[in-house]
This record gives C-alpha cells, sequence and structure tokens, in this order.
C-alpha cells in the first residue's frame, strides 16, 4: 500500500536557484514530478494539452475557481495558470511529492488548500552570490536587476511564514536536506537562523539597490 507524501512547495528570491533544484528533484527521482497546470493561455508549439498544460478558456477557467477547483491559482501578464487541487491529491495518494515552484502568494494558498504540503523557503548563501547570478548571462539590464532585488526584499519578508528554511550554498547538500524534509528525517536551519541571516541579506540588498542601483529602484516603489 502507497505511503501518502505531501506536496513540496519551493519558494526563494529570484537567483536563488530554486528552479534548478525543482528540476533536479523530478529528474532525479521517480517519486517526485510536476504537476500539469491549467491556463488560459494558447498552446505554444509542439505543447500538448494535457501533458504540458490543460488549456482552457477563461469562462471554463473562473468556472474551475468557483468551485473550489484550484490548490492556488494566480494572473500572470492577463493570463490564468492554476494548480489542480485533483492532481495533488492523487500524487499524494500515490506516495508522489508533487514539486511547486511558485511564489510567496502562492504558498499561501497551497498553505490554506494543503495542510501537509512542506512549504520551504530557499535562501541564498549571501547576497553576492544573489547578485552574480542575477547578472549571471551579462545580459540583464540594470532595471531589471533592480527590480528582482526589490522583488527579493519583499520576499524575504516572508521567511517567517514558512515551516521549513534552507540555504542554498551547496546545491547537493540543499538537495538532500529537501528531500529530508519531504520525507520528514529533516527540518532546514531553526526559525532564529533563518530570521536572521534574512533580515542580514535584506540589509545588503537594501545597501545595494542605495548604493548601486538608485534610480532603477526608485522605479519600483
Amino acid at each position: 500500500m502507497s505511503t501518502r507524501a505531501a506536496p513540496v512547495v519551493l519558494v526563494a528570491p529570484s537567483g536563488t536557484g530554486k528552479t534548478t533544484l525543482a528540476h533536479r528533484l523530478v529528474g532525479e527521482s521517480d517519486h517526485y514530478m510536476f504537476s500539469v497546470s491549467v491556463t488560459t493561455r494558447r498552446p505554444r508549439d509542439r505543447e500538448v494539452d494535457g501533458v504540458d498544460y490543460h488549456f482552457v478558456d477563461r469562462a471554463t477557467f473562473e468556472e474551475m475557481v468557483g468551485a473550489g477547483h484550484f490548490a492556488e491559482w494566480a494572473e500572470v501578464h492577463g493570463r490564468l495558470y492554476g494548480t489542480p487541487r485533483v492532481e495533488l491529491e492523487r500524487a499524494a495518494e500515490r506516495g508522489d511529492h508533487v514539486v511547486l515552484d511558485i511564489d510567496v502568494q502562492g504558498a499561501r494558498q497551497i498553505k490554506e488548500a494543503m495542510g501537509d504540503a512542506r512549504m520551504i523557503f530557499v535562501l541564498p548563501p549571501d547576497v553576492g552570490t544573489l547578485l552574480a547570478r542575477l547578472k549571471g548571462r551579462g545580459t540583464e539590464r540594470p532595471a531589471d536587476v533592480a527590480r528582482r532585488l526589490s522583488s527579493a526584499l519583499e520576499e524575504l519578508q516572508a521567511v517567517e511564514e514558512f515551516d521549513y528554511v534552507v540555504v542554498n550554498d551547496d546545491l547537493g547538500n540543499c538537495l538532500e536536506t529537501i528531500r529530508g524534509i519531504a520525507s520528514g528525517v529533516a527540518e532546514g536551519i531553526g526559525r532564529a537562523a533563518a530570521a536572521r541571516r534574512a533580515e542580514e541579506l535584506r540589509a545588503a540588498i537594501g545597501r545595494i539597490l542605495r548604493d548601486e542601483y538608485t534610480e532603477h529602484a526608485n522605479a519600483h516603489r
């Protein structure tokens, strides 16, 4: 008989590496999977309905919202996206962990809808690493870097809402900790340490925005 598994929710500021973590979790184990989201956007070339997304019109999506079909949903650039509650339930009963790479707002919805979800906030090891990742490809405009740093300031305020906090200072170790949290044998770093790290990061990001991105940062206030 399968053992019920909990969804694994990963939240982090841009540049922390959570998408890489999510894909490694799914790619390296048959017991971690991505859910198939519902969206109102049109299929792109080679996308298959029911495999890449469930494609629906806005009226159908809104009916699904009203009927409580989504564990979380959001509107992004005029298109609606949602995570079907039934997919999380079916995976849990099979013993599979659904991995959700989402933002703070989506995580709050999941926490309310799925009380057993593993809510994990991923922190970068330091602000230098975060900034290096944001600038990584060398193609990011200063305004884009400033926007992402400003978003990080807000997102880091939510750390205390999460049951588990991990630091992505080593990809392999971070993955091992997340798997341990999912199976109930690891805890991540403690609340006091998490709060302290988050405040240190916020202070450092604030200084960088003030000293290096003042013009661009003001546009996001």
